[in-house]
């Protein structure tokens, strides 16, 4: 049986009066909002296709007060919340779309809820409703207090795979008037570190030769699939020549129909991830010739279309040690015995040795800077456009990786929900915090002003002129 009631409040020793004020409506609203993430998690909506969950998003929203302008960038799911007037601005960022493939009850054994289905795999039904509960404690304060400002909560689609979500609500200027961005996200730790992540470009390479039969008249055809493995086996040399963070990976998408035909029609899809865009976009063009090489070499037209691209997140060290300071005060999630009984159940079925001490969630690991990360986000693009700070809680058993059944199982159960809990309370009082001492904010803007180059930088997004990929799911 799932547990929606819980009672996780930090030691009151710790929380000012001031604090426990802004913390008041998460408390007593921790029930509810377990309920909404686990209705979200049983939606599980694709990316771009996340209707029910933006709805049930919206209308806590707008019940508290928030006005709503809906579709925004050209997403029907996109949209943003506002409460409040002038400066200083807050965004929260929302993020709700599932994972394909990785449908599962929550239990601590592999147990598809629908064969080959959706599952929140990355913890977006917990990411979504934590932001929301945040904004609405965070709204609720300013009113009682008469503070001025404005708090903006973004629901944010198709965050996974080459959806890019937040890069279209970028180039659509939605982040242009917001003066600090903050944002969370699910993982098997409590960390609020400035760590950053890797830019990335996801790229379908098609390519076009001539058909024919595969043993009658095999001089008559140009294999389109012998492109695409040539094409792989200059890619795979070529690893041996890119720095060690650089990452490259690819799936044969279509590579013929039968055997016994010559192949006229073969698709790869690449993505190269590194540390900064300036180095991706160094090796995508090595990757690039390699695509070219292999159509010169076996007589067949490629073609590539760009599906998605995303910045490196930039960290914001003047954010990011306010968000450890409420980090540590509201500390990490502690187990009961049958949530204990659940980890130890779950850790077995993980492929790997020497996994983190359980107890690991109920500890807040120490601010540290320079960690380049080793996944992607959208976050990226906004980090580079505003000053931008997150965490992640442990919504996960230590151990369990991201993308996977077990991660799903955690987040449709009270594990994963007491750390959308803490997360919502940290956000919450970082942005009071901001709220408060304006000058935080001024001093994050200087930094990602020389971080990001001055006013040599401008922004232009790594996916080019595409329009948001609605279909890419479907």
């Amino acid at each position: 049986m799932k547990k929606l009631v819980l009672l996780f409040l930090p030691a009151f020793c710790n929380i000012s009066w001031a604090q426990n004020d802004i913390l008041k409506n998460i408390n007593e609203n921790q029930a509810k909002y377990a309920q909404m993430s686990e209705q979200i998690w049983q939606w599980a909506e694709p990316g771009y296709m996340e209707e029910k969950t933006s709805a049930l998003l919206i209308k806590e929203l707008e019940t508290n007060g928030f006005t709503i302008q809906k579709g925004v960038g050209e997403m029907t799911t996109a949209f943003v919340a506002t409460f409040g007037s002038g400066y200083p601005t807050i965004g929260i960022l929302a993020e709700m779309d599932a994972l394909p493939g990785l449908s599962q009850e929550a239990i601590p054994q592999r147990k598809p809820k629908t064969l080959n289905g959706y599952g929140h795999g990355c913890g977006h039904n917990l990411f979504g409703v934590g932001s929301v509960a945040a904004a609405i404690s965070t709204k609720q304060w300013m009113e009682k207090n008469k503070i001025k400002g404005t708090i903006k909560l973004i629901g944010t689609p198709a965050e996974e795979g080459a959806g890019g979500g937040k890069t279209y609500l970028v180039k659509e200027r939605v982040f242009k008037n917001i003066d600090a961005v903050l944002h969370w996200h699910p993982g098997d730790n409590n960390n609020a570190s400035p760590n950053s992540s890797l830019a990335y470009r996801v790229t379908n390479f098609t390519f076009e030769g001539l058909a024919a039969h595969a043993s009658a008249s095999p001089e008559k055809g140009r294999s389109a699939l012998d492109a695409v493995e040539a094409m792989n086996y200059m890619v795979n040399m070529m690893r041996e020549h890119v720095t060690p963070e650089t990452r490259i990976h690819y799936v044969i998408k279509n590579g013929g129909l039968t055997s016994n035909i010559v192949p006229d029609y073969a698709m790869v899809e690449y993505t190269v991830r590194n540390p900064s865009a300036q180095g991706m976009e160094e090796v995508w063009k090595r990757v690039m010739k390699a695509a070219e090489a292999a159509a010169h070499g076996t007589e067949t037209i490629m073609s590539f279309e760009i599906m998605a691209g995303l910045y490196n997140l930039l960290p914001n060290e003047t954010l990011a040690k306010t968000m450890q300071k409420n980090l540590e005060l509201i500390g990490g999630i502690k187990y009961d015995a049958a949530e204990i009984k659940f980890a130890e159940d779950i850790r077995k079925t993980v492929a790997a040795s020497n996994l983190a001490p359980i107890d690991n969630a109920n500890k807040v690991k120490p601010y540290f800077v320079g960690s380049p990360g080793t996944a992607s986000t959208d976050v990226g693009d906004v980090s580079y456009v505003v000053a931008t700070a997150g965490l992640s809680t442990a919504t996960w058993v230590p151990g369990v990786p991201a993308h996977s059944w077990q991660a799903v199982a955690c987040d449709g159960m009270s594990i994963g929900q007491k750390g959308m809990i803490n997360a919502a309370k940290t956000i919450a009082l970082t942005a009071k915090d901001l709220f408060s001492d304006t000058s935080t904010i001024e001093k994050a803007k200087v930094e990602l002003y020389e971080k990001r180059g001055g006013k040599e930088f401008e922004y232009k997004s790594l996916a080019g002129d595409r329009k948001p990929p609605l279909d890419y799911r479907k």
